[in-house]
């Protein structure tokens, strides 16, 4: 328990705490450019047809994807949970995490990849907004 707390007061400092945001910030802005890509992209796609074979994006993409956000999540995510203590946060990002490589992998080419990556990336991002109200709510006060 010694350990514990002793993570939870250094993750709590502020300076301990700087990385943490830039990385809860990446992971935001990685689910909402997931979001933009799921659903903007087939849009521009079926507006301007040339766009298709111009932009052909392969299943590299979708790997590379959850290669940034399965870290980045777990390292902003781990971090909050021993700043603040509240595991939920953390078990939420994992659902959202699963739904969107479910949805890439599972489901992809198919009529259900589409709505299962928006759920999945708008769940992890609630996750990360949730972590770092909590993470921020949790910090001592400044002297």
């Amino acid at each position: 328990m010694e350990v514990i707390d002793k993570m939870r007061n250094e993750i709590g400092s502020s300076e301990a705490a700087w990385p943490v945001d830039w990385i809860e910030r990446g992971a935001v802005g990685a689910s909402f450019l997931c979001l933009a890509h799921c659903l903007a992209l087939p849009f521009l796609l079926a507006a301007l047809p040339a766009l298709a074979t111009a932009l052909p994006v392969s299943e590299r993409f979708h790997i590379w994807i959850i290669a940034f956000a399965v870290p980045t999540s777990a390292v902003a995510l781990w971090t909050g949970w021993f700043g603040h203590g509240a595991v939920f946060p953390a078990l939420v990002g994992g659902v959202g995490l699963a739904l969107l490589a479910i949805g890439a992998f599972v489901f992809g080419q198919t009529s259900w990849e589409i709505p299962v990556t928006v759920c999945g990336s708008l769940i992890l991002a609630a996750a990360h907004l949730r972590n770092w109200r909590l993470r921020h709510n949790s910090r001592p006060a400044r002297p």
